[in-house]
């Protein structure tokens, strides 16, 4: 022993296996000391039957994404474990909360203390690149800096935009009362109003000459999306499973932005050289006027079109699936609305339209577009609840800890929004306050820079709808069913018919 200790190859593996278990030693130290300092607590923890690696608990989440129930699972989870809880799956600890006080901590009080994660970085980038969604720290605080000018309240109360995709819409719901499937519609719609905002020229889905290129863009479109979520599940295993339907996607999704971003570039050059006339507000040619790299502003407008087509037709799609099924609720919206005459209204109407708003808040409470997110720990850092066995103690969260916050099942707790939480009720926006406990659209920092955009185009479709249909009926008897992309959607559609005014 002691000639293997004194050769020089033995000796400094001994050495490093020395210095590796003293750092780790070090590093528990200095957890326990930053826990001991900050009063923290424990959280319970989740059992398991495979206390090790936790795979009964993987298989469990495993089965219920096939079948398209993470949501109610993850919402039993928090029953059964309480408010704030810590899981063990694959060998990875993890945190899940519901609390309105740790949310806002992570959200915007320790800011500083979270970021989106690689993970999100490596499932996000190829779609995506370093746009607001995918980016951290400086590259994140750049993109919100170049983009938030875009979207000052004189750019989001300009509603013209909707009306002439409206009609294209209107056009093709059957007028004699057979099924279609409004989801459909709806994310054509937005896909339509948005290319027009960010390229100013819309790619037309809905009209009756649709270009194959642009035909193709919204199905590579979705499909870039559908492996997203297999990259979020994979994880750092997502290289063993090569996606060439994926990679495909990407790079045509990619190819034809860039055109519009080539485009962009070309006026705003002319523009410089006073060769080009002054147009209408086009997205693109703003931030053209910020930076010419044509990566930097594919991604950025990849990013925005992805919230701009899929946050609002997602809320359209919820809400109409709510109306067929609550003829209680239509006939008062109808009501409200009636009050406008059949006129197309201004932003400011749209304001003033209070059930309309509840009715909106009530959809994004039960169905929120985002239902999960995850922040990891850049330091170590503590939540303010969860901890100890009455749950009120700090919670620790070390370096490197990803922390799952869970709207979904926070806007379903009935002691911040009554006894009937379950029930579909917009009046509740009367009085219910839930401050953090309500996050359709995040918060802090982060908080979503286009939600007003989203929710006057839901305001005004819904408006306009309800002025050329005077009833509405469900043609699907199925309940409500997740479809998980990057965001919420129903599974089986919105499928209904319209009754014309």
């Amino acid at each position: 022993m002691l000639q293997l200790l004194t050769s020089p190859v033995p000796l400094f593996i001994f050495v490093v296996v020395l210095l590796v278990l003293a750092k780790k030693a070090d590093r528990k130290w200095q957890e326990r000391k930053f826990a001991r300092e900050h009063g923290c607590l424990p959280p319970p923890t989740e059992p398991n039957k495979d206390p090790i690696l936790g795979l009964d608990k993987f298989q469990k989440i495993l089965t219920a994404a096939r079948e398209n129930r993470i949501l109610p699972l993850s919402y039993g989870r928090f029953q059964q474990n309480g408010n704030t809880f810590q899981s063990n799956v694959l060998l990875k600890r993890g945190i899940h909360t519901i609390e309105p006080k740790n949310v806002q901590k992570i959200l915007a009080l320790n800011f500083n203390d979270f970021e989106m994660g690689k993970r999100r970085k490596h499932a996000f980038g190829p779609l995506l690149g370093s746009g607001i969604f995918a980016a951290d720290g400086k590259e994140w605080e750049h993109s919100r800096a170049l983009l938030r000018p875009s979207f000052t309240r004189t750019r989001i109360s300009e509603v013209d935009i909707y009306e002439r995709h409206l009609h294209d819409l209107i056009s093709r719901i059957p007028q004699d009362g057979s099924t279609v499937d409004l989801q459909e519609l709806f994310f054509c719609l937005t896909l339509d109003t948005a290319t027009e905002f960010l390229f100013g020229e819309s790619v037309n889905s809905l009209g009756t000459g649709l270009s194959v290129s642009s035909s193709n863009f919204a199905e590579n479109f979705s499909d870039a999306q559908d492996g997203i979520v297999h990259r979020v599940r994979l994880g750092s295993f997502s290289w063993m499973f090569p996606n060439a339907k994926f990679d495909n996607a990407v790079r045509e999704a990619r190819s034809f932005v860039g055109q519009f971003v080539q485009r962009g570039l070309d006026y705003q050059e002319k523009r410089e050289r006073k060769q080009a006339p002054e147009e209408s507000y086009v997205f693109l040619d703003q931030l053209a006027q910020q930076t010419t790299d044509k990566t930097e502003l594919t991604d950025q407008l990849l990013n925005i079109l992805l919230a701009g087509r899929d946050t609002t037709a997602s809320l359209l799609s919820m809400e109409f699936f709510i109306l067929a099924r609550r003829p209680d609720v239509l006939k008062k919206l109808r009501a409200e609305i009636s009050t406008l005459d059949g006129r197309p209204p201004s932003f400011e109407q749209l304001r003033d339209l209070k059930y309309l708003t509840w009715v909106l808040n009530e959809t994004l409470r039960l169905y929120p577009v985002i239902p999960r997110n995850v922040r990891t720990a850049v330091r170590d850092t503590c939540l303010p609840l969860g901890g100890g066995p009455d749950g009120n103690s700090p919670v620790f969260v070390k370096k490197g800890q990803n922390i799952t916050f869970d709207v979904y099942s926070m806007h379903r707790r009935p002691d911040i929004y009554g006894p009937d939480v379950d029930e579909f009720k917009p009046e509740r926006w009367n009085s219910v306050r839930p401050g953090w406990g309500y996050l359709p659209f995040s918060g802090g920092p982060r908080i979503c820079i286009g939600q007003q955009f989203a929710l006057t185009e839901a305001r005004y479709t819904t408006v306009r709808m309800l002025q050329h249909f005077s009833n509405i009926e469900s043609r699907d008897s199925e309940p409500w069913q997740e479809l998980l992309t990057v965001t919420c959607a129903s599974k089986n559609g919105t499928k209904v018919s319209l009754t014309p005014a």
